[in-house]
């Protein structure tokens, strides 16, 4: 073979190797990416509880604090969160049936805790209060100086079973807390139960509440957590998830500036 032959032909089995190497390479960097990508997960959000999870203005998704911590805790495990943005009572409905892998802020009573996974550690505190019209007398009232009177509520919301068991106690039911403290201040109830740091949210953005609305006893101050659904296997193992990543922002000083930033801008 003459030396420009073998040249060529040597030419040419390297021109036909670059094809193969450039296949190696783009499978490498597919796999790579494939690892890299983070795991996707649907939540179901409360839409209308600020300033802990309530739907944005413009309807393009969640916000508060509740939605923060969620999306960055499970952000530090390489977890990416969607987001649906319900009422309530469907955001647990939706847990319960695995439509959504879990639903944020519930609290654990006895009557649900068998019901979905729960991670160790709540997300943040919140007090459940007693509001009533300005200008009264009381402001220690319990659960038990309750009896006798008419007491407002929001559907699809915790509250102690006491307080459902209680024949002396004359339940109303609202739609939201929003509607609870038009009926405060209407008359139409004596009091109605709420947790703090929401209804005062909106009793000092509105001049209808400010100053005729006003926190009259404290009953608690409970956990809220993620109800992981228990009918789609990732709930359990997303439950663990989260609390490592809850844990990781805790331990890094996130947590607090978050906590810090958020009672600032809302100014508690």
């Amino acid at each position: 073979m003459h030396e420009a032959t073998r040249q060529d032909a040597a030419a040419n089995r390297s021109t036909r190797r670059w094809p193969a190497a450039w296949l190696a390479v783009a499978f490498a960097a597919l796999a790579a990416t494939a690892m890299a990508a983070p795991e996707k997960i649907l939540l179901a959000a409360e839409d209308d509880w600020p300033p802990y999870s309530s739907v944005r203005g413009d309807r393009s998704g969640p916000e508060g604090f509740a939605v923060d911590v969620v999306r960055e805790a499970f952000a530090t495990q390489g977890v990416q969160v969607g987001f649906v943005v319900v009422p309530f009572a469907r955001c647990m409905l939706m847990a319960r049936t695995g439509e959504a892998l879990g639903c944020f802020d519930a609290t654990v009573l006895d009557d649900n805790r068998d019901t979905y996974h729960w991670h160790e550690t709540p997300m943040f505190h919140e007090e459940l209060a007693v509001f009533g019209r300005a200008g009264g007398s009381r402001r220690d009232m319990t659960l038990a100086n309750l009896e006798g009177s008419t007491v407002g509520y929001t559907v699809g919301y915790t509250y102690p079973p006491a307080f459902f068991r209680n024949p002396k106690i004359r339940r109303v039911s609202a739609k939201s807390d929003r509607v609870l403290l038009e009926m405060l201040n209407a008359g139409r109830v004596d009091y109605i139960l709420a947790n703090t740091a929401p209804a005062y949210l909106r009793i000092n953005a509105s001049a209808k509440f400010k100053g005729r609305v006003e926190k009259v006893g404290s009953l608690s101050v409970d956990g809220f957590w993620i109800a992981f659904t228990r009918a789609d296997p990732k709930g359990k193992r997303m439950a663990l998830v989260f609390e490592r990543g809850l844990q990781a922002l805790k331990a890094d000083g996130r947590y607090d500036t978050m906590q810090a930033a958020f009672r600032k801008r809302v100014g508690f």
